[in-house]
């Protein structure tokens, strides 16, 4: 782990653009790889990030998505999406940054996205590893889930949100 501090002065939060697909798609694979293994078997890791190459869902992310990426001295440190004006669609953090409040800086700004569609509520469908970044942000569970990816059963909740304009 990165023992190092973020500076949230350093940190840049900007849109994302689709010659950064293949950097997002590494650290979406690695967090999910060594940040979720307390929460999810090898086997529901490697269903879940099996996704990672797809490069055709990167890029509708990136283009039909509101879709920011955290900057830190160059490189990419996490990144985000909303769809539809109220469905957090993605939110990763790279696995040397974690706790550093990266993830509270890029939910804020999706927050804030989604009050500026008119929004009355944000909801997200997150794992068990995310749950209670969610829970500490105003996020109720409206449902447990499981999904199902290349055969291999995942669960996660569905949390709502409501925004106060």
């Amino acid at each position: 782990m990165n023992k190092t501090q973020v500076d949230p002065a350093e940190l840049v939060i900007r849109k994302g653009i689709l010659q950064e697909d293949k950097e997002i798609a590494i650290l979406f694979s690695e967090t999910i790889e060594t940040i979720c293994s307390d929460d999810y078997n090898s086997e529901q890791i490697a269903a879940w990030k099996s996704s990672s190459g797809d490069q055709h869902r990167w890029h509708q992310l990136i283009e039909n998505q509101y879709f920011i990426i955290a900057i830190l001295n160059g490189k990419i440190v996490g990144f985000a999406s909303i769809d539809h004006g109220n469905y957090v669609d993605v939110m990763y953090v790279h696995r040397d940054f974690q706790r550093q409040g990266i993830a509270q800086k890029l939910y804020n700004t999706l927050e804030n996205e989604a009050k500026r569609q008119k929004s009355t509520f944000i909801t997200a469908d997150v794992s068990k590893t995310a749950k209670p970044f969610f829970e500490a942000n105003g996020f109720k569970v409206t449902a447990e889930q499981i999904q199902i990816r290349n055969g291999v059963e995942i669960s996660n909740y569905n949390m709502q949100k409501e925004l106060s304009m």
